[in-house]
């Protein structure tokens, strides 16, 4: 079978990397190939500055949902260390051709760099791919509310509270993953129990009082209000931050149920606001 491939970080898998991989599924579908998205790991910047690595957006789970959401049959994950950092860009395509036997297409954005400091881009690499026989594809950048989407404006976003700004450009709600622990109960007390999350994000978003969704196991969507941060009031010496989400409405049974270890595994999302199962939280 042929495969077609999309090229990238794909750190927040946003519109526009979206977009690289809608090149590659239009490239595979009338031959119903594979599409392939290959990304690197660790991002590149451990290597390159490793006293300044980026924060990474997504885990490596969330970032392989994504892509397969966005048509992804195969996601590959490259080692960038010293070894592929020193293949020369005039080396890429015949180290792609090895690599994905097969080879059909090739996609990337229009700011792709490749090869040995970077002297490869797009145009480039068109060049030399077609001529080893490959289509092409040089993806736009995609514009969401007149700003270029890119990882970096994302993480600003992110790290402003700006979550609906960052959901724009990653065209789905940002997410929080943890699991869900036993609390002192504070909140119960006080009529506002809470489902509290230890998340340990790599960016660690703006803290707030966010407009939040939480999706249970059994797939329900529930309103709910969290908060992302440390609780100075109830924690007698310093810690990590914590997200506490309150179900606004909530319908049933306790949605969470404990396990004999006292928590309950679950996924949260911070995109209309945060937590739980799949918490979309926005910050209002």
């Amino acid at each position: 079978m042929g495969s077609h491939v999309a090229i990238g970080v794909f750190d927040g898998v946003h519109a526009g990397h979206r977009a690289v991989l809608a090149s590659a599924v239009a490239a595979a579908r009338p031959a119903r190939e594979e599409v392939v998205a290959l990304t690197f790991e660790p991002h590149p910047s451990r290597l390159l500055r490793p006293d300044r690595p980026v924060p990474l957006i997504l885990n490596r789970q969330q970032k392989d949902a994504r892509l397969a959401e966005a048509g992804a049959h195969r996601v590959v994950h490259q080692p960038f260390d010293a070894a592929h950092r020193e293949i020369r860009a005039g080396d890429y395509v015949a180290w792609l051709l090895a690599r994905f036997p097969g080879l059909r297409s090739l996609h990337v954005g229009d700011n792709f760099r490749y090869g040995q400091g970077r002297e490869g881009d797009a145009l480039r690499l068109a060049e030399e791919a077609r001529a080893a026989g490959l289509a092409v594809g040089i993806v736009p950048p995609v514009r969401v509310d007149a700003e270029v989407t890119s990882s970096s404006r994302i993480r600003e976003a992110l790290l402003a509270g700006e979550i609906a700004k960052a959901n724009a450009m990653l065209v789905r709600p940002y997410e929080a993953e943890g699991t869900v622990e036993a609390g002192r109960q504070i909140g119960r007390t006080l009529g506002f129990p809470t489902l509290n999350l230890r998340w340990q994000p790599e960016l660690i978003p703006a803290h707030g009082v966010y407009a939040a969704e939480v999706v249970t196991p059994a797939g329900v969507a529930e309103p709910a209000v969290a908060n992302w941060g440390l609780r100075p009031t109830v924690e007698s010496s310093p810690a990590e931050p914590l997200l506490e989400t309150h179900l606004l409405r909530p319908s049933g049974p306790h949605p969470f149920p404990a396990t004999p270890s006292g928590s309950a595994g679950c996924h949260g999302s911070v995109p209309s606001a945060a937590s739980a199962m799949s918490p979309n939280c926005v910050r209002r």
